[in-house]
């Protein structure tokens, strides 16, 4: 939700930014319920102080920074901040994970950005080729992306190994894309082979936190803010919204290119069907 995005951007906010965040975090429920000038006094900073912290943020001022925490607070499902714990039954299990992952994907739709998505939309329409590079958990998600991009027509591929992305990042040139995807968005890895790819020209969409050295080298960035290191299983929420941002870019490219494509899709998937009806027919 909005107050774990607040969270992971803490350190990279000024002095007195950092004090609305904080006054923010200590007290959201009364922030929804309160004015600028409460929360200004609240902080001990000015209101225009106020003001650039929504911007940083993102939001064109507080009146829709505090629309979108109202949201967050109401959306929010019981559940989020409970860790799961030794003894707890199957039925807590069931609650915990569950609300966990929900409320990571009403996140995700509250603040995912439309404009983001239609110019990286753009970008994949164009492009001569696609590229997808992660690593670690992130490196699962490019090859998901890679199996579900590879039937738009593009040639795609998917790269998890740092020294072959760097290689390959090296000979992208004007007209390709690559979709860098990143938890943390600080792998110097990853970020070398972002930058590697831009020298040549190409044009970079990045799914990461704002406010890392990742993000700052995105042609687009499709900015994925979620808290991280509450407990090892954190990742498990976490890594669905990659997942359903890679979906989301891989229907409207399907849906962009027209009626025609896909035809082609449904003709490929109905080639795919025959060959395990015959597959069966020949094991059984």
């Amino acid at each position: 939700m909005l107050l774990d995005s607040i969270r992971t951007q803490l350190d990279s906010l000024s002095k007195s930014e950092r004090k609305v965040a904080l006054a923010v975090l200590d007290h959201p429920n009364l922030i929804v319920d309160q004015n600028i000038t409460a929360l200004a006094r609240a902080a001990q900073v000015s209101e225009p102080t106020v003001v650039r912290f929504c911007r940083t943020l993102g939001y064109d001022g507080w009146h829709e920074f505090k629309l979108k925490l109202a949201q967050g607070l109401a959306l929010a499902l019981p559940g989020l901040n409970e860790q799961p714990a030794q003894d707890d039954l199957a039925a807590d299990l069931v609650n915990k994970i569950c609300s966990r992952s929900i409320n990571t994907l009403l996140d995700l739709r509250n603040n995912l950005k439309p404009e983001a998505i239609q110019q990286a939309l753009d970008i994949l329409k164009r492009a001569n080729k696609i590229e997808f590079y992660g690593q670690g958990t992130s490196g699962i998600v490019a090859a998901d992306a890679q199996h579900k991009f590879f039937r738009s027509g593009v040639p795609t591929v998917a790269y998890a190994d740092p020294s072959i992305h760097s290689i390959a990042a090296a000979l992208l040139r004007t007209g390709d894309a690559l979709v860098a995807i990143s938890q943390r968005g600080n792998s110097p890895a990853l970020v070398r082979s972002v930058k590697l790819a831009r020298r040549g020209g190409a044009d970079v969409i990045v799914l990461a936190p704002s406010g890392t050295p990742l993000a700052e080298l995105a042609t687009v960035l499709i900015p994925i803010d979620l808290i991280f290191n509450i407990d090892p299983y954190t990742p498990i929420s976490a890594r669905l919204a990659y997942l359903v941002v890679i979906d989301v870019l891989a229907v409207g490219l399907a849906l962009q290119r027209g009626p025609e494509f896909r035809k082609k899709m449904q003709n490929a998937q109905k080639a795919l069907q025959e060959f395990d009806l015959q597959f069966d027919s020949f094991i059984g």
